[in-house]
């Protein structure tokens, strides 16, 4: 396979990953034929992946927007993946300039797309980094430069908690990030389940086995697993929710049944 230029010499690009797999969901570029197969063996058992993935940008944007209107001006994207159209800092920045973006992942496809994407924008960047390891998020160089952590911030988790095994105490590390963050500062996540999904859990166990033969196993929690994370965190209306009724701009009934697998919230911080 042919390395194309835009792929860091440091990756293997035999192996699937799961930022990519999620961009070639999106109708993204930044993905090779090892992620597509990948893609398309999950879809033979949950064909309405793409539809899932849609939802969840959806409502990352709506949530960025109410972050927005409520004062906040800084945010933190945990698990950013790959640029595509309509990221925070375009959506946030659109809706307050000089709003300050700080990205962060562990993929370097991810990490550098999102420098080149953020080129010349001062009130943004990128962290390379792993969800697991907060303490190394919030001493980084660009956090540091960009975000006040005694002011409120959005932190966003989205679509990320469900690659985090139990093992590696995702509960642990979201305390973490919530204990150093001002009161005021708003939880943004989505997290797949089991839960809403058209189709027999059975059947959408093929879907999992695919990230587990992958080696990025692809955690269902329950609602009430999910909600755990909020621990801390008082819930804005209407709660942890499918993520088309978080909110929404248009009518509920019109998306398609896919965008209804999962759960999606945000809490504030007392």
């Amino acid at each position: 396979m042919e390395r194309p230029a835009w792929a860091p010499r440091s990756i293997d690009i035999t192996v699937p990953s799961v930022s990519r797999i999620y961009d070639y969901y999106l109708g993204g570029s930044h993905n090779f034929e090892v992620d597509r197969e990948a893609a398309r063996k999950a879809m033979t058992h949950l064909p309405g992946l793409p539809k899932i993935m849609q939802a969840n940008r959806a409502f990352m944007r709506r949530a960025v927007r109410h972050a927005v209107g409520t004062g906040i001006d800084q945010f933190l994207d945990i698990g950013s993946g790959i640029p595509t159209f309509g990221n925070v800092h375009e959506v946030a920045q659109a809706a307050h300039p000089g709003a300050r973006v700080v990205y962060v992942d562990h993929d370097p496809v991810a990490v550098a797309h999102s420098n080149a994407v953020l080129e010349g924008n001062e009130d943004a960047d990128v962290v390379a980094a792993d969800l697991r390891k907060p303490q190394e998020i919030l001493s980084s160089p660009q956090v540091e430069r960009l975000i006040d952590l005694n002011r409120p911030v959005a932190l966003l988790l989205v679509a990320i908690l469900h690659f985090v095994e139990d093992a590696d105490d995702p509960y642990g590390a979201v305390a973490q990030l919530r204990d150093a963050l001002a009161p005021g500062s708003l939880l943004v996540l989505t997290h797949a389940s089991y839960e809403g999904i058209p189709l027999p859990a059975e059947r959408a166990e093929g879907a999992v086995d695919v990230y587990k033969d992958i080696r990025n196993p692809l955690i269902m929690r329950s609602r009430d697993e999910v909600a755990r994370f909020f621990e801390g965190y008082d819930m804005v209306e209407p709660g942890l929710v499918p993520m088309p009724h978080w909110r929404p701009e248009s009518a509920p009934e019109d998306e398609d049944p896919y965008a209804f697998a999962g759960f999606a919230g945000v809490g504030i911080a007392a």
